[in-house]
């Protein structure tokens, strides 16, 4: 033991509150040999820590492993993606697919039915599997009518199974003879000059 009195801030306590002995150099330390211990504390320190938490992830603690380093020749989840396949991906995991189905049907009506029939009808509306389709001219409704089942199969091949189930045909809405916020009940619009 040294007959130098203890200066105080001289104790090193790499450990912190771990609670292992503090190397000081009252244990007979000095120079290297101190730096040599402090140094080995730090360590060991270090390696009780990360024993504690999980190496190698993100720190979100959401599981996710990080990937280092080059990835080499092969596919990785690092790699770009194409758009196509991570909107895929998202409404597989949100569970969408059957609104972009019924989406689908109204967004790509050409591609769905044909180019013919798209530009002589269009959908208006799609409630529990029953679509409504309106079509320009009384005749393109009794067409539409005779092709009701085609319509449906080349629906389900391009949108999927169960989506429309059912279909809807009428012809174009007719006029409205009720003018104003308020009318009065009657026969309606009559000739009246004879």
């Amino acid at each position: 033991m040294s007959d130098e009195p203890q200066r105080p801030g001289r104790g090193v306590d790499p450990a912190g509150d771990a609670g292992e002995p503090a190397v000081s150099e009252s244990a007979g330390m000095s120079g290297p040999q101190l730096a040599r211990a402090v140094l080995d504390a730090a360590r060991a320190k270090r390696d009780a820590a990360g024993r504690t938490r999980r190496r190698g992830t993100t720190g979100k603690g959401d599981g996710e492993r990080r990937l280092r380093g080059y990835s080499g020749p092969g596919p990785d989840p690092r790699d770009p993606q194409l758009l196509g396949a991570v909107l895929d991906r998202l409404v597989k995991a949100r569970g969408w697919q059957q609104p972009a189905a019924e989406a689908t049907v109204f967004g790509a009506w050409e591609r769905v039915v044909g180019p013919e029939v798209a530009q002589h009808s269009r959908p208006v509306k799609l409630e529990n599997g029953e679509l409504t389709v309106e079509a320009r001219s009384t005749a393109w409704a009794t067409q539409l009518r005779l092709l009701a089942g085609s319509l449906l199969q080349q629906i389900a091949r391009q949108v999927g199974h169960n989506v429309v189930r059912k279909l809807h045909i009428h012809g174009p809405a007719a006029p409205s003879w009720s003018r104003g916020p308020r009318r009065v009940r009657g026969r309606g619009p009559r000739d009246t000059y004879g």
